[in-house]
């Protein structure tokens, strides 16, 4: 590999290694700052507000290593889409908008034995009763109409779990056993319980979606026989956060934050980046507050998938025990957790903020639940809804490399107002029904023509770039059969 340098605007990036590229740290950065992608992804990264972003993210005070922009990388809300920073829990800080407004927004994959003959001459009638009894859409309703929500922010999958609302082997396949111990009600505000109260079990709008895709390709079949994946298997993926209820966390702590924090604020570049120094009240409370969104956002996915089998149990007319519709995994990608990782030889506490970006632990990780322990953790990356998806497995480097980080899924090449003046809805549909016998129901045209394919970036590439890194490893590659948004 040559060195290569390439100038954008007022940054240098300089290539360290094979799709690894380094912004030197200087001025008032506290860290140098590394974009994983290749020359490819790389001009459609600089084309937003993406680097300077990720450049700001530096002054974060606590941040280690590196400030990181995985291959999917665009423009966020103070902190990059694709962002990756491992925060120092004792002497660092905590950001909000380094986690984002919807708080473990995520992704789950439930499998299936059925094959793709099998349900094929369904797809109308399956993604007509799918629509029907997912709830989906900006605003209210959900499977569960004035849920107990201190319960759910307090208990998450377990609550839903004991409801009947899903068994117990969701909990063994779901990040932290679909709970975090932290979660503390009280530090939710009334508003935020209040927009959730009817929201539980529901998709939202924009890019989440329930989606039935069929297993295309097998890159590495013993992993694949380990997470029980085969090709012609139908599989659901559900891609959905905490909705108003995690909208609402961030506001209001946002907000306390600038206010209480101000000497703090007035230190970074950019005051959506504001954070509350570590062990302070506020982040304390937010992190209390943010893990109970965490297990608000864990219960929907799971209120929508409990939907999605008695779905398929009428349609198929068979039970989904029989259809062995088992949770794969489900994974956050908005979120700060508390982790240790080895910083100069030693073992140190941090707020690792992944804010469009997926954890990818490798095998060995005590975190990881024991179907998983040995060979690495399920790793679900969604492209577009006329692309495939992938499923990975944690990379050997992630640790080293990113915080056991990779990406989140194809990310996005344009915005939403230019997508809906480039595409017509109706004609996005159409042609996938046509050309790709894809099968696509929505409250609205505007959110597929929002959601358009080329809207976003190939996945094809962002993968790679992951694998050929060891930070994410290749499994396996889905293709959709029908999909319904919001």
């Amino acid at each position: 590999m040559t060195t290569k340098t390439i100038e954008i605007g007022e940054f240098t990036l300089k290539r360290v290694q094979e799709y690894v590229w380094e912004m030197p740290q200087e001025g008032d950065m506290r860290v140098p700052a590394r974009v994983l992608a290749s020359e490819e992804l790389l001009s459609e990264i600089k084309e937003d507000k993406t680097l300077t972003q990720l450049h700001n993210t530096t002054q974060l005070p606590g941040i280690q290593e590196y400030a990181l922009c995985m291959p999917d990388g665009h423009q966020g809300y103070g902190f990059p889409v694709g962002g990756v920073a491992g925060i120092d829990a004792e002497d660092g800080c905590i950001s909000p908008g380094a986690v984002g407004y919807d708080i473990n927004c995520g992704v789950r994959m439930v499998k299936t034995n059925l094959r793709y003959e099998d349900i094929q001459g369904t797809e109308e009638d399956l993604v007509n009763a799918l629509f029907a009894n997912v709830p989906t859409g900006l605003g209210g309703g959900g499977v569960v109409n004035n849920a107990p929500v201190e319960e759910i922010l307090e208990r998450g999958v377990e609550w839903a779990v004991e409801e009947g609302y899903g068994v117990e082997t969701d909990l063994a396949h779901c990040e932290d056993e679909g709970f975090r111990a932290e979660a503390d009600a009280t530090a939710v505000s009334q508003k935020a319980k209040d927009r959730g109260r009817n929201q539980a079990g529901s998709l939202g709008s924009g890019n989440h979606f329930l989606e039935v895709q069929r297993v295309t390709d097998i890159y590495d079949d013993n992993v694949a026989a380990e997470f029980g994946l085969s090709k012609d298997q139908i599989v659901v993926l559900i891609h959905c956060g905490s909705r108003g209820l995690g909208h609402q966390v961030c506001t209001d702590y946002l907000r306390d934050i600038e206010q209480t924090h101000e000497g703090l604020l007035n230190q970074l570049p950019d005051k959506e980046l504001a954070a509350a120094p570590a062990g302070s009240r506020l982040a304390e409370e937010y992190y209390r507050a943010m893990c109970g969104a965490i297990n608000f956002a864990w219960t929907n996915r799971q209120l929508i998938t409990h939907q999605t089998r008695q779905v398929f149990e009428r349609v198929f007319d068979r039970s989904w025990q029989e259809m062995e519709m088992e949770l794969l995994y489900d994974v956050s990608h908005n979120i700060a957790k508390k982790e240790l990782h080895t910083i100069d030889g030693e073992q140190k506490e941090l707020f690792v903020h992944r804010k469009g970006a997926t954890r990818a632990f490798p095998a060995g990780r005590p975190e990881l639940p024991p179907a998983y322990r040995d060979v690495g953790q399920p790793v679900i990356i969604p492209g577009s809804m006329g692309a495939g998806s992938y499923i990975l497995r944690g990379g050997e480097q992630s640790l080293d490399e990113t915080f056991g980080s990779t990406a989140h899924g194809a990310g996005r090449l344009m915005s939403r107002t230019q997508a809906k003046s480039e595409y017509w809805g109706e004609d996005v549909m159409d042609d996938l029904r046509e050309q790709n016998q894809i099968y696509v129901k929505a409250e609205s045209g505007a959110t597929v023509a929002e959601e358009a394919p080329g809207v976003y970036k190939d996945i094809d590439d962002v993968v790679t770039v992951s694998d050929t890194l060891g930070i994410g490893d290749k499994v396996a590659r889905t293709y959709p059969v029908c999909n319904i948004k919001g």
